[in-house]
């Protein structure tokens, strides 16, 4: 995988690019209005890097609120061919737990996704095999619990999900999350790789008996922010 231009689009947890070098602020517009941020442009060694947080650096942004589309054109506005982004998701399968890392090699989403497409274009969308191995190997580094495979289920948001949709969508996928759908769609309208790093934070609703809350799965972010930007940090280093 080469890259000259990397996309790094932060999920919750991930707001501030402490990994780079030299970071400048670019308040961009897009066609299709204002990214989540401005973006932060810096270098890591001899890759250069664009920034974008995913809710804004103070988590400001919903899930159902994300401009994905100006979040995409912007990044390859900026000439970036390839897009490694981090996701907070929740657990389909008793045996994914909370605190593990997932490089999912495939998604549904059941609802309407955002395109850029002006007229009828269709694609197959996926997520780029090459990023995918560099991510699984790269949270390997960081002594991190990862599983290589799995399928992601985007939902709507910003509400958590009733335990009969987590009835159903348990038989179809392995995690569940809001933004990986959409992004990896538009990514490859636009022609760049796209593939997500996705931190386990939370079993989602009724897979196990104790309740889910918003507070245990803030807490379980926290924690988990810190092996994110650690495999994050891997894969950089085996890019540059």
């Amino acid at each position: 995988m080469k890259a000259k231009v990397l996309g790094v689009l932060g999920g919750s947890g991930l707001y501030d690019p402490s990994f780079l070098r030299g970071a400048r602020e670019k308040t961009v517009r897009t066609p299709f209005g204002k990214p989540s941020d401005a973006l932060r442009i810096g270098d890591f060694d001899d890759l250069r890097i664009v920034f974008i947080p995913r809710h804004g650096r103070k988590h400001s942004v919903p899930a159902n609120l994300v401009n994905h589309r100006a979040n995409l054109w912007a990044m390859k506005h900026e000439e970036v061919s390839h897009v490694i982004a981090t996701s907070s998701s929740g657990s389909l399968k008793k045996t994914i737990r909370p605190g593990c890392l997932v490089v999912p090699d495939d998604f549904m989403c059941f609802w309407s996704i955002p395109t850029v497409a002006d007229g009828v274009r269709h694609v197959t969308p996926r997520l780029d095999p090459e990023i995918r191995s560099l991510l699984a190997k790269a949270a390997g580094r960081a002594h991190a619990e990862v599983r290589k495979t799995g399928t992601y289920v985007q939902t709507l948001g910003p509400r958590l999900e009733t335990k009969a949709e987590i009835a159903f969508f348990k038989d179809y996928g392995d995690i569940l999350g809001m933004t990986l759908a959409s992004e990896a769609t538009l990514a490859c309208e636009l022609d760049m790789a796209y593939a997500s790093l996705c931190s386990v934070d939370n079993y989602c609703n009724g897979i196990v008996p104790e309740p889910l809350t918003y507070k245990e799965i803030v807490r379980q972010q926290k924690a988990n922010s810190v092996r994110v930007i650690a495999a994050l940090r891997a894969a950089l280093e085996m890019l540059s």
